[in-house]
């Protein structure tokens, strides 16, 4: 028998052994929720036939244009290689395809390479570092600034035209030491990691058509499980020689007249396309901590393999259904949740049919006629773009979510026979353009390699919380900064950004412009700001002539690294009521801070500081007061330091006089804000 007041050992054993068990399933809980955690996309990238950038992009969507064209004089001679018969020994059947201009062209000084190593780079390697920066600028996060973190790199690509053309050359001097790096896959997301500095996994996919959404779905994981907390993904394909386009015609796969007839009664094989596309991502949960902008989000993904099929590449109707059923079970919703497929939908009279068969099975499962079900294909607007097929897809599906819109898919006028339609009333391709205005805007895109490797991704539209204005600014004076790494190149980007103003004229507008371009993007030798109040007159600034207008301001070159900053602090004296009040007002760094001092002196001081600051009763008396003063400025000047850090300026030394020597000492890491204040306010009520 236990004496008084002691627990038994075997209760003891019990309350232990329960104890456990709860600590266990709260793991398991955590676990669970970071493995179905929804990752955001925070920044985008691409360079499509017909748009070479987002903007051109969601035009060529929005006004439903067909991009395809012949085949340019500077890849290989289409009339001498063209015989409309499929099948044909050594001719193509067609002479169009989805092609991009200017790819030769590539500043080799801004990524630091030689002009020699670039001769020998891949197109598609030069083309994916481009267009790789470019969405981390459309994301606003500083590609320089990476270096060392543990940011990932998934890419998808398949074919190795480059190294074919320089085979077909035959020059032995071609084979040098930058030859292997060159043309190798493994080198084209390895490049990125190397030039960004970039430490978390750099892996390149090859599953053929599906590669990008697979690489997708592998930095999904990648987030998920904590290997990298940012990751960019996507796919590159450049098209340099006819050799796949003639076995493809040999195999009756291409459309004679260059088209994706998507579904349609005259459906005979597909176009080849190129491109690139790149999207930034995070998990949510650290997007919203960073204040990102999230553009959409994606809930879930899954890849599968067709197997043991009809043939090595035919498509797999039950694979399909399978993969796509999977990742709506890991996005944790039903069919009927799903209001637009982009398809993959090459247009050949295969796959059409089991795609939408598999579609209709698993996502008509109990969908009402008043629920339709909208499926298109970007491959109608741009052709088939291989191992970037899925990532088209992928942003044309954000674009459409961000504009609350679905684009129309081309080339339907007459519905296939061979799907049996009557057999899904809800389901309707996407003829014309029409709102996109059900009540949670969800969407599956499907990637089907050739390879026999599926992937399907279901995306959202982004909470409504993490969609807010970059800057917030009210302030009624912008700075405008911009930079490159030639003159040349600074003269493009200044006309780029008066562009950017005539599409958007609004003083909202310049002032998330002003806050990305200062505090988002990296800065270069050669360097420009306007200073302007409106929209109107910072685009009068950007198209001024050199010299003609006083808001429009030009430096030398910087050379070398930037000049030591050095930051000093005020002592008591300098106080008054309504100090740093317009910065509260429109400086979300300053007003963060601020609410922050505020917070932790309310107990020692018994009052509000910002109360004495800028409230009504806020008198230049009460603050001579040591113990309101010094808190005041200890708060102040941590407010100001915390702004021009969010500006990316960070003191090299830090001084003070009096109050301020413990303010500089906070600023140099002495000990945090919290310590700091609760000193000032300390040592002021015992002055």
């Amino acid at each position: 028998m236990s004496s008084e007041g002691k627990v038994p050992e075997a209760t003891s054993a019990i309350k232990k052994a329960y104890l456990a068990i709860e600590k266990l399933q709260a793991k398991v809980e955590s676990l669970e929720a970071a493995r179905t955690e929804p990752i955001a996309i925070v920044g985008m990238g691409c360079r499509f036939p017909g748009a070479a950038g987002l903007d051109d992009y969601w035009r060529l969507l929005r006004d439903g244009v067909d991009a395809i064209r012949e085949v340019p004089p500077d890849r290989w001679d289409a009339e001498a290689l063209h015989d409309p018969v499929p099948g044909t020994v050594g001719k193509m059947s067609t002479r169009e395809g989805g092609f991009l201009d200017g790819i030769d062209r590539f500043d080799p000084a801004f990524f630091g390479i030689a002009p020699r190593e670039a001769m020998k780079m891949d197109p598609q390697q030069r083309l994916l570092l481009e267009v790789a920066w470019e969405s981390l600028e459309h994301a606003g996060i500083p590609g320089r600034g990476l270096e060392g973190s543990d940011t990932g790199v998934f890419m998808g690509v398949c074919t190795n035209d480059y190294a074919l053309l320089q085979a077909q050359r035959g020059y032995a001097e071609d084979l040098d030491s930058h030859y292997a790096s060159g043309v190798a896959h493994s080198i084209l997301t390895g490049r990125v990691s190397y030039l960004l500095g970039l430490r978390g996994p750099s892996v390149s996919v090859d599953t053929a058509c599906s590669s990008s959404l697979v690489a997708l779905h592998l930095a999904c994981q990648a987030l998920r499980s904590g290997d990298c907390r940012l990751a960019l993904a996507g796919g590159v394909n450049i098209i340099l020689v006819p050799d796949n386009q003639i076995a493809f015609s040999m195999a009756s796969m291409m459309a004679p007249d260059g088209r994706c007839k998507t579904f349609d009664a005259a459906a005979d094989g597909y176009v080849r396309g190129e491109g690139c596309g790149v999207v930034v991502l995070k998990s949510l949960t650290d997007a919203e901590a960073d204040g990102d902008r999230v553009l959409a989000v994606v809930r879930g993904s899954a890849v599968n393999q067709d197997g043991a099929s009809s043939g090595l590449t035919a498509p797999n109707g039950p694979a399909q259904q399978e993969v796509i059923r999977e990742a709506l079970k890991r996005a944790g919703v039903t069919p009927a949740q799903i209001s637009y497929v982009e398809a993959h939908g090459t247009g050949t009279a295969l796959g059409d049919p089991i795609e939408v068969q598999a579609l209709g099975d698993v996502l008509c499962e109990g969908r009402s006629d008043e629920n339709p079900l909208r499926i298109g294909s970007v491959k109608t607007n741009v052709g088939h773009l291989e191992a970037a097929a899925g990532v088209a897809g992928l942003i044309k599906v954000v674009l459409a979510l961000r504009n609350e819109e679905v684009p129309p898919s081309l080339h339907f006028n007459e519905p296939n026979p061979l799907i049996p339609w009557q057999k899904y009333p809800q389901m309707e391709v996407a003829k014309e353009p029409g709102p996109w205005a059900s009540p949670e805007r969800l969407a599956g895109i499907s990637s089907f390699g050739f390879s026999g490797t599926n992937a399907h991704v279901v995306v959202g539209e982004a909470p409504e919380s993490v969609d807010a204005s970059e800057s917030g600014s009210t302030r009624g004076i912008h700075v405008l900064p911009f930079s490159a790494g030639s003159e040349g190149a600074l003269e493009v980007l200044q006309k780029a950004l008066a562009e950017q103003l005539v599409d958007r004229e609004d003083d909202q507008s310049l002032a998330d412009l002003a806050h990305a371009a200062g505090v988002k993007r990296s800065h270069y030798r050669h360097r420009a700001a306007v200073v302007a109040r409106t929209a109107g007159e910072a685009l009068e600034c950007l198209t001024a002539e050199a010299g003609a207008s006083e808001g429009l301001l030009t430096a030398p070159p910087v050379r070398g690294d930037s000049p030591p900053v050095a930051f000093l602090f005020t002592g008591q004296g300098a106080q008054a009521p309504g100090m740093g009040r317009s910065l509260f007002e429109s400086a979300p760094a300053f007003r963060a801070r601020m609410l922050e001092c505020d917070a932790i002196l309310q107990d020692p001081l018994g009052q509000s500081l910002l109360d004495a600051l800028y409230g009504p009763g806020a008198t230049a008396e009460a603050l001579t007061q040591t113990r309101l003063a010094q808190p005041a400025l200890f708060a102040l000047g941590s407010s100001l330091a915390a702004l021009w850090e969010s500006w990316g300026i960070l003191p090299s030394v830090v001084m003070g006089h009096s109050v301020g020597e413990l303010v500089a000492a906070h600023v140099a890491g002495v000990f945090t804000l919290e310590e700091g204040l609760r000193l000032v306010a300390t040592r002021g009520a015992l002055m």
